[in-house]
């Protein structure tokens, strides 16, 4: 026996809908903005990869500047630095900030520090010029895929929708015969 004509009604409200959260879910996997977020994402990704490499190699300066900080804490005292930024995180950074800058400030760069920003230089000339290249790419390849992925969703859509009308003409049709054959 045939469905009546709400219940067919239903299932097609049904369908709608279903058919609406695919067209959804693809609009959002195509978005621009959703492409260029998982762009930047992995770009992120990558520049903290690289600054990790690069600090890595810096880490005979850094010895000795923590040397050096560790003597200027002694002169101030622990517990001078320490009441002054209780409860004061943002406090304690700028108090911290200070100290260093002024440690830096009052030590001329030795020949091995200057040796090691100069090869650190060195070593990040070619990387910039590789990240503005790839940051070149990335918007050449952001503005392909969403040009591409626009005319799929477009075709898709409208595919969809041609699928979704000859279904309800069809159910109409349907609906229509039993209507007409259960006329007495």
């Amino acid at each position: 026996m045939g469905q009546e004509p709400e219940e067919l009604r239903a299932d097609i409200d049904r369908r709608r809908e279903d058919l609406g959260d695919t067209l959804d879910a693809i609009g959002d996997r195509v978005s621009p903005g959703r492409i260029i977020e998982r762009r930047r994402n992995r770009m992120t990704d990558g520049m903290r990869s690289l600054r990790e490499r690069v600090m890595g190699t810096m880490s005979n300066s850094t010895h000795k500047v923590q040397d050096a900080a560790g003597g200027v804490r002694e002169h101030l005292g622990p517990d001078a630095v320490k009441g002054q930024t209780a409860g004061s995180p943002l406090g304690a950074g700028l108090v911290a900030f200070g100290v260093g800058f002024l440690v830096a400030a009052a030590m001329p760069p030795s020949e091995p520090e200057v040796g090691a920003a100069q090869r650190a230089q060195q070593h990040l000339e070619p990387a910039k010029d590789a990240l503005v290249e790839a940051g070149r790419n990335v918007a050449q390849d952001v503005k392909e895929d969403a040009g591409e992925r626009a005319q799929q969703v477009k075709e898709h859509a409208t595919q969809a929708a041609s699928n979704v009308s000859d279904q309800a003409k069809q159910q109409a049709a349907a609906t229509k015969d039993q209507a007409t054959a259960s006329t007495p």
